[in-house]
């Protein structure tokens, strides 16, 4: 097979776009080798993969300003990155792309105990930051389950969550403020170590804009006193439905735990073997945690059991100490990756009213059967943010494109359940294309209005968030207005 014959004058620009950034960048933050990109060329979403022209690595805000200012003036679309764990494609390359990676800015540039906040540039990882602060018996709330890993940077771009997002919210909650650069390279401050900055909610737009607006550098995040304690307690069940309904009386009861997290059989089953958590064996398995004094957690927790004893449990057991509360959390936080360890899967991210969760689960189970493809559920149910694991053979020819169609369904059951699209994962590719069933023409106009207003040549993020007619006809619209 004969390989393809590079354009000259596709190489003639990459070779100028280079040698400029190798001008601002040390050499070897500046990634253009083929066989080097290709670590650039996909996120989590591993079903698509197309390597970036360049890969940068920029150590400062000042630096990522001299990127953006040349990428700008060579019309080069940037992709921004953070760990790159994104689930829903959110920073895949284009080829004709500069993938600009946040990893090295993983800095603390300010901790203020008495205003309980810190400033970190946005490569940190999300985990590092409560081990920055853990010392002195603070730590930062959103904790999505790639917390390990993944970048305050993606966790801003898609406004992500975690198992105890119910009590403390998520990243929206938590971001007091923001260093970012525009495409042109000017950098620009908002909000900061204050509550409710005057004038317009610029903040709120940015936090969730999935690199469509500009790349946030450096992040003001709140940072809370750790609890006296914290108990979990195991609820196992013999239905998935009936899970969703011990899920909707707790909240209806005005009970208000730190997480409500749900996983059925074949998750149960993945994770124990994984993690040895010490989960029951059963159709769906709620762990819910309260945290407090020993008075409030025994308080709750008897509240919760009542509410659960009425849904004839399986199995109600308690954590009787740390060692085995980590291990149920341990197992938990191993989902993702403990299902990755026994089949290709496909993660998907909608969220639905409380209330509706006995029926959307039936109905999931219902098209499982239709589409011929097994699904595995694990979510944080206390917010109905779903994340319905999908399970395919990626290597048996029409797999995925089932698997793509039995996921595009659900999102819709969400949508129509009273819910949205997505959670936390964001839209990326993996939604784009469903935007017109939660959002009518005009809104996604007014949504594209802003981007036209921050990045105007439509350079940041190219394909993702908005159906790729909409977005491919507004970028080459102006592009011909030059």
């Amino acid at each position: 097979m004969e390989m393809p014959v590079p354009n000259p004058a596709v190489l003639a620009r990459k070779a100028r776009l280079v040698e400029r950034l190798q001008a601002v960048l040390p050499k070897d933050a500046v990634i253009h080798e083929e066989v080097e990109t290709r670590a650039y060329e996909c996120d989590a979403l591993t079903a698509y993969k197309c390597p970036p022209m360049v890969a940068v690595l920029p150590a400062s805000t000042r630096e990522v300003s001299e990127v953006l200012r040349i990428c700008h003036a060579e019309g080069v679309p940037v992709v921004p990155r953070g760990s790159g764990t994104s689930l829903a494609g959110g920073a895949l390359p284009t080829a004709d792309c500069v993938i600009l990676g946040v990893a090295r800015m993983n800095q603390v540039l300010e901790t203020d105990y008495e205003n309980r906040i810190i400033r970190v540039q946005t490569g940190r990882t999300n985990l590092s930051v409560t081990g920055a602060v853990e010392e002195e018996d603070f730590f930062y709330a959103p904790d999505p389950s790639s917390q390990l890993a993944c970048a305050i940077a993606g966790n801003i771009a898609m406004n992500s969550g975690g198992a105890h997002c119910l009590k403390y919210g998520v990243t929206t909650n938590n971001l007091m403020g923001v260093t970012m650069v525009m495409m042109d390279g000017t950098v620009v401050e908002i909000g900061g170590g204050h509550l409710d900055a005057g004038g317009l909610d610029l903040l709120g737009v940015i936090c969730g804009s999935e690199g469509q607006l500009g790349v946030v550098t450096e992040a003001t995040l709140r940072i809370l006193r750790k609890p006296e304690g914290a108990r979990p307690i195991l609820m196992g069940y013999d239905s998935n439905e009936v899970a969703g309904a011990v899920v909707s009386d707790i909240i209806k009861a005005g009970v208000l735990p730190v997480a409500i997290e749900f996983m059925d059989r074949p998750c149960i089953e993945a994770c124990e073997a994984f993690a040895k958590a010490g989960y029951p064996m059963c159709e769906a398995l709620l762990i819910v945690e309260v945290e407090g004094s020993e008075a409030e957690i025994d308080l709750q927790l008897g509240l919760i059991k009542d509410i659960a004893a009425r849904h004839d449990p399986v199995e109600l057991r308690e954590a009787q100490d740390a060692d085995e509360a980590g291990r149920i959390w341990l197992g938990r936080k191993s989902a993702f990756g403990a299902m990755g360890q026994i089949n290709d899967y496909m993660c998907l991210d909608g969220t639905i009213p409380v209330s509706s969760l006995p029926y959307v689960l039936r109905r999931i189970g219902e098209m499982s059967q239709e589409f011929g493809l097994d699904v595995a559920n694990v979510f944080h149910a206390g917010d109905g943010n779903m994340h319905p694991l999908i399970l395919f053979d990626a290597n048996k020819p029409g797999d995925l494109e089932t698997c793509e169609a039995f996921g595009a369904e659900i999102l819709k059951l969400c949508v129509e359940a009273g819910g949205c699209l997505t959670g936390e994962h964001g839209v990326g590719i993996e939604k784009r294309d469903l935007m017109l069933v939660q959002y009518t023409a005009e809104d996604l106009e007014a949504q594209m209005a802003v981007k036209d207003v921050f990045d105007p040549a439509w350079l940041l993020n190219p394909a993702k968030v908005f159906p790729l007619s909409e977005s491919e006809s507004r970028r080459a619209h102006k592009i011909a207005a030059e």
